[in-house]
């Protein structure tokens, strides 16, 4: 049973750090791409930040990029999302998703809630 379960999502106020984990199991973590994708109010999902299998690329929004920073740890099979100097238009359910298009094979996590406010 493939299972990807986020953690660490909250509320902060502007201008502070959140870190986000996603631990996969019943996957080869090491052969799929990972990636947090975010869900605003009332709007579509989108895509925040991607890494590679073997963590040599990364890709980010241009509305996050220098200041969210993702990053995987194979060994835990285990995927990251450093975000600092959060602003309140970060607000949404942050979801954690798993990807390899090889094998056809992509899996969402159950998302965890940042919102972002004085």
């Amino acid at each position: 049973q493939v299972q990807l379960v986020e953690s660490g999502g909250g509320l902060v106020q502007p201008g502070g750090s959140l870190r986000l984990s996603c631990a996969a199991s019943g996957i080869t973590f090491s052969r799929f791409s990972m990636g947090w994708y975010r869900q605003p109010p009332g709007k579509q999902r989108e895509l925040v930040a991607a890494i590679s299998s073997g963590a040599a690329s990364t890709n980010y929004a241009g509305s996050v990029k220098g200041r969210f920073t993702i990053s995987r740890d194979n060994a835990k099979n285990t995927v990251y999302l450093q975000m600092n100097s959060l602003k309140p238009e970060d607000t949404a359910v942050y979801y954690c998703n798993a990807d390899w298009p090889g094998a056809r094979q992509m899996y969402w996590g159950q998302g965890t809630q940042v919102t972002v406010s004085s």
